[in-house]
This record gives C-alpha cells, structure tokens and sequence, in this order.
C-alpha cells in the first residue's frame, strides 16, 4: 500500500538537533541548501536540497559515494528517496517566504511515481508534504531522460499535482532542443561548462544570450547556474537569464538564506552592467566608426553618379575590409562584389560556388531592412558567418537615392570588414 510506504520514510526522519536527518547504511543523511536567486526581482525566490552525509565517526562523505555504497538498484532508489525527504522535511520547518524547492530526480523515479498505483503513490506523496507541490522544483538531468511516451505520460501527471519541473545541465554533453520542446520544462538550467572562458570572448556570450532568448521562446525560464565570479555574473544578467545560482551568490549551507540577502549585491551587479555596457559601446563606436563614415561616404557619392569603384575607394582602403556590393530596392545584389586587392587573391576555393553573387537575394539581412527603414543612416550588423569564407564579418550600410532609366529609385551600399581579426574582436553595441 503507497500509505505504508509513505510511513517508511516518515519513520526514518530523525532529528539531528534543529535539523532532520536519515540513517542510511550507518550514515547520516543530512541537508545543504544552496540559494536560487531572479535577477529581476533582486532576491532569493528559491534554494536547492543538496545531499550531505558523515559517518559514525562524524567525517563528510561524498554524495557519489553514498550511492556507490548501494548494493543494487533498490538500494539506491531507496536512498535518493531518503535524501528528497530529508531536504523537503528541513526546508518546510524553516521556510517562511514563498520559495521553490528544487530537488533533483531521476527520471526512474518519475515514471514510479506516476504509475504506481495508478499514480495514487503521488498523491500520497502530495499529502504528506507540508508545503505545497506548487513550491517544488523537480530536477531532470536532461542527458538521463528517455525518448518515449510512458516518460512525457508520467511527466503529465506529476504535473497535474502541481510540481514544476525543471531540466538539469542543459548545454553540457549532447543537449538539444527536441528535449526541451517535447518535455516543456518550466525552468532550463544552463551548465556551468557554457560559462568557463566566457568571459573575455564575445561571440560566446553572443551565443549564449541567443541560447536563452530561443528557450525562452520554447517557453522556458531559464537558470544559469555554477555562477563563480563578477564577470559570469555580468555574462549571465547581460544573456537575460532570469535566475542564477552558484559560489558568487552563495555557496550551501545547512540554513536557509533570508529572502532580502543579497539584494544589495544584485542591485550593484546591475549598476556594474550599466557601466560596462556604456563603456563598451563608447569603444565599438570608435573602432567602427572609420568603417560607418566610409560607407556613408559611398551612398553620397553613389548618388551623385560616381562609379562604384570611385564611391566605394575609401572604405575599401581601410584594414580588414574585404569587400562593397550594391543591392536594389527589392534587395537583390546590382552588379558584382568589388573585392580590395589585398582578399581578391585570398578568397577561399572551397566557397567558390558562393563567391558569384549578381543577382543574389539578400533582401532577408538586417544591413538591407535596416537600411531601407533608416535612409541616411548608416547601418552595421552584429558578426556573423560570412558566405565568403571561415569567418566572421559584419556589415556596414546605407541607402541612398539615384537615378536609374530616367526614374528615381533607392539603392542600398553594402560593406563587409573581417571581424574575428586582432582588436576587432570587441563585438558590436545591440542594433
């Protein structure tokens, strides 16, 4: 009977002073929290239980290693079920806030829940805790979850009582998008692999930010955690993710950390992002603005019937430049690329059936729409994978008026500089 296993596990609870704990193979099982903190709000709105254990001689032993210690599956079902009930038993005695518990499971231990006893297991569960299934976090490792229908069944009833859920480590190993878009988590939690490094490289950061918008749009909030210092904090608040958590807000501890901890922190991190991103603006437009007034200079002299090759002779004289195109009204390319002389000979053989370009389409690329909605000011794109080659470039362009066949029509003049070269891997301002 479910109720007599729900007695089990009641019954092996015991008090560990304030705290609750659990015997398991002749080690005490005990809680640690670590905060979960929503960079809008400026506060804790949740915690993780994470497993603790000491021995009879009161020495710490590592998670992984209370589970190596189980003889079979059971065993370890049996302890990982001990662990989520010590955590929410120690978090329901001390919470006074409305917070998220997150505790992590494995998939194994959805499907039982769901489907023993017709998922009267669950409700049982449900009824025996002291805080609402609403304030509980189930954590999935997004790398452990199996593709089938019984799993996305099971998910549908632990759902319907209420629980949220959460995807573990997305981004580490072969994470996709299929998973998130069949399981429709309600948190994604970044991996702390997608932080190392990022710091200083902005086309990862780029990436990232990216990363969240599109789970965002599947529906997702999303949770960056393994947050370690000032910069990733800065990282993961400039992504737009919506909750961070690791050692730089705080590190587990067997309490509970007061809601208003850390407000004063968070505030100054977005003061930080304020100033950073100033900063950074005031030194792209420097390092761009050679390329913006060159181009500019193109279009008038485009309009005033220059030739292509006569407009376009400053800004291809600049560094990095690779090369000009013109585009109608309609976004179609008028004429061939004019390449400087320093890429004409170092055009990559491997893109040559990419390298003829009359004629081609480009009415889809922000250098064109931006353009056309803005006359007189000139564009320039974020870096992006060029077709002329492995690398990255951005576009710088404006639209002009001229005269073609007797009649006025727009045209717009496009420009492409080598980005992923020496100091120009700042990055760009958002456009």
């Amino acid at each position: 009977m479910p109720s007599l296993r729900i007695q089990k596990i009641v019954k092996a609870i015991l008090q560990d002073g304030r705290r609750h704990g659990a015997q398991f193979k002749g080690l005490l099982l005990s809680s640690h929290f670590q905060p979960i903190y929503s960079l809008s709000h400026n506060r804790v709105v949740g915690h993780e239980g994470l497993l603790r254990a000491r021995d009879e001689e009161g020495h710490n032993v590592p998670p992984l290693r209370v589970f190596a210690e189980c003889i079979d599956e059971s065993e370890a079902r049996w302890c990982d079920t001990l662990a989520r009930a010590v955590h929410a038993t120690n978090f329901a005695a001390e919470v006074k806030d409305d917070q998220w518990l997150f505790l992590n499971v494995r998939p194994e231990a959805i499907l039982e829940l769901a489907h023993e006893d017709d998922g009267r297991y669950l409700e049982a569960v449900q009824r025996s805790l002291t805080i609402p299934a609403s304030q509980i976090v189930l954590e999935l490792l997004e790398s452990a979850i199996p593709d089938d229908g019984a799993f996305l069944q099971a998910m549908a009833k632990v759902r319907a009582m209420g629980f949220l859920i959460a995807l573990d480590d997305f981004g580490a190993g072969h994470s996709n998008f299929d998973r998130v878009w069949s399981i429709k988590p309600d948190i994604v939690k970044l991996d702390r692999s997608l932080l190392i490094g990022v710091a200083q490289d902005r086309s990862r950061q780029r990436v990232i930010a990216q990363m969240v918008s599109l789970l965002h749009e599947c529906g997702s909030l999303v949770l960056m955690e393994g947050v370690e210092t000032h910069e990733e904090a800065l990282v993961a608040l400039e992504a737009d993710a919506d909750f961070v958590q690791g050692y730089y807000f705080g590190r587990p501890q067997p309490d509970l950390i007061p809601v208003d901890l850390g407000t004063a922190s968070i505030t100054a991190l977005h003061a930080s992002l304020a100033d950073y991103r100033e900063q950074r603006h005031r030194d792209q437009k420097l390092l761009v603005a050679p390329y913006l007034n060159a181009i500019g200079y193109a279009g008038a002299l485009l309009s005033a019937n220059r030739s292509m090759q006569a407009a376009c002779q400053s800004f291809l004289a600049l560094p990095h430049v690779e090369l000009c195109f013109v585009l109608d009204e309609r976004g179609y390319q008028v004429g061939p690329n004019l390449w400087t002389e320093v890429q004409f000979p170092s055009r990559e053989k491997s893109h040559g059936p990419l390298l003829q370009a009359e004629g081609a389409c480009w009415a889809r690329r922000p250098y064109f729409k931006r353009a056309l909605q803005s006359p007189g000011k000139v564009q320039v794109t974020r870096p992006y994978r060029t077709l002329n080659g492995d690398r990255l470039s951005i576009t710088a362009s404006s639209a002009f008026r001229c005269r073609v066949d007797g009649q006025d029509v727009w045209r717009v003049v496009c420009g492409d500089i080598i980005w992923d070269c020496g100091s120009s891997g700042l990055g760009l301002p958002p456009t």
